[in-house]
């Protein structure tokens, strides 16, 4: 930024304690409109600020700068061609942690996968490498649900999860997901009501390049609450049933895309803060997920 540019904005900052509200609304867009080279300035001004005032209106900006960045980033990766779970899950956790970085998640994934490509071989069965992959995630890593708190919005932040090894069975399944696509294996995820499980599909499905029409084409579906524990169809069809009898429709037995993936673990969001009484928190939740909704291919 221009010294002269630099003075603009100190002086625009020393008027966010001037109580007229359309001052402030329009120091706050033109803050806004500026971006994020704006927030170490308005970060400096937090520190040394003793107005409650003042620092709630600094960090309204900080959040409105950060949030605009966070759809940029998230509209450019609905738009790709094959977009990775791991960085929607990596910017959905920005939205808490706007100074995560992107490299560390990588790094444990990639660790992760090692270990289980160390076990695999051409001669396994679907259902062994299944079998081994639950060894390493849930046996060797540790992950598994959060039992103590279910409901915990945490569950949710992809980073807290491979770092506590404790979430819900939509974080855990893009962990297995991300290690399974890196591994060149077709196991897709399914967005099940009440729950969310994964499906291996056929491989010759996969290098035929049929689109997943029916249960024909899913080898066997696979629990993130047990352990990747495996189910057949009609395990699906009978928890549909006890589930106020919801019928089998084709979304419910055939994989999801990653936007959609994505789509849940925000909904998850909603209601975890919905019920935490943070009704904030779950607006700007549910302000992302109506962004997806809306630009997703």
């Amino acid at each position: 930024m221009e010294k002269r540019e630099n003075e603009k904005i100190k002086a625009l900052i020393q008027l966010l304690d001037d109580p007229d509200l359309t001052i402030f609304e329009e120091v706050s867009k033109y803050l806004i409109d500026i971006g994020e080279d704006v927030i170490p300035h308005l970060e400096k001004e937090w520190e040394i600020s003793f107005n409650d005032l003042v620092q709630d209106r600094l960090e309204s900006i900080i959040q409105s700068i950060q949030f605009n960045t966070l759809k940029e980033e998230l509209y450019q990766w609905l738009h790709e061609e094959n977009p990775s779970l791991l960085k929607g899950a990596y910017l959905i956790a920005r939205t808490q942690y706007p100074e995560l970085h992107y490299l560390p998640l990588e790094e444990k994934i990639e660790e992760i996968k090692k270990d289980v490509w160390l076990e695999l071989n051409e001669n396994l069965t679907a259902l062994e490498k299944v079998r081994i992959i639950n060894h390493i995630l849930y046996d060797v890593f540790k992950l598994g649900p959060n039992k103590g708190d279910y409901f915990s919005p945490q569950n949710n932040y992809i980073n807290v999860v491979l770092e506590s090894r404790k979430g819900n069975p939509v974080s855990i399944a893009i962990i297995y997901e991300e290690i399974a696509s890196r591994l060149d294996l077709p196991i897709r995820g399914v967005n099940l009501p009440g729950q969310f499980i994964l499906a291996y599909v056929d491989p010759y499905v996969i290098t035929s390049q049929k689109p997943v029409s029916g249960p024909e084409d899913i080898l066997f579906y696979i629990s993130m609450v047990q352990k990747g524990s495996v189910m057949g169809i009609r395990e699906i069809e009978t928890y549909l049933k006890q589930l106020n009898n919801t019928p089998l429709e084709p979304q419910y037995y055939l994989p999801c895309s990653p936007t959609e993936t994505i789509g849940r673990m925000v909904n998850n969001l909603i209601f975890a803060f919905k019920k935490h009484n943070l009704p904030e928190k779950a607006i700007l939740y549910k302000d992302i997920l109506d962004f997806i909704r809306k630009n997703r291919p």
